[in-house]
């Protein structure tokens, strides 16, 4: 299983996710430099988050593209253009056809529903596009919000996944998952 770009863009009228240019590099740092939220929930992002930092995510981001087994977008306003955010996916090694996805969202895109969507547009095609035959979403259980997004996706929760992580950001708190997955046969089945 190869992950390419789709083309089009994966759009649903409200957002859109897109390749990462340098072009994003000033809204990207504007979202994640010293974003409470993002620090706490993100403690790899580095913090202050600089226009260096910018681009080697950018390149990073890019560069995965080619390998096939990682997918990154630039999460925007469909309408504006407006950087909401990001979306990934990657193959899991040894997954048997397995693609987990993440997200993170900026303030200018919280609360308006952008995670959501965003995590049905790379779900529908992992699913329908690349052929996966299983999507799956970890959360940390302490993360509400995204929790709630996995749910609103129509992700169904599996169970927790123990870890040994821990996250320096909020006092060395061992990092739980969430596990959630979604089926092909999941896609169109009412939330």
């Amino acid at each position: 299983m190869r992950l390419t770009q789709p083309e089009p863009n994966l759009a649903d009228g409200v957002v859109e996710l897109r390749p990462w240019t340098h072009a994003d590099v000033p809204a990207l740092v504007a979202a994640l430099d010293g974003d409470a939220v993002i620090s706490a929930w993100l403690d790899q992002v580095p913090q202050p988050f600089t226009a260096d930092n910018g681009v080697r995510f950018v390149d990073g981001s890019n560069a995965r593209w080619a390998e096939g087994t990682h997918a990154s977008f630039a999460l925007v306003d469909a309408v504006t253009g407006e950087l909401l955010g990001s979306a990934g996916a990657h193959v899991v090694p040894e997954g048997h056809d397995v693609v987990e996805i993440d997200y993170w969202v900026a303030e200018a895109g919280r609360g308006r529903g952008a995670a959501t969507r965003a995590a049905v547009l790379v779900s529908r095609w992992a699913i329908e596009s690349v052929g996966a035959e299983r999507v799956q979403l970890r959360a940390d259980v302490e993360n509400v919000g995204s929790c709630r997004v996995a749910e609103k996706a129509g992700f169904v929760r599996e169970g927790v996944m123990r870890s040994v992580r821990r996250n320096d950001r909020q006092d060395g708190r061992r990092i739980d998952w969430a596990l959630y997955s979604l089926l092909p046969g999941d896609l169109d089945r009412p939330t």
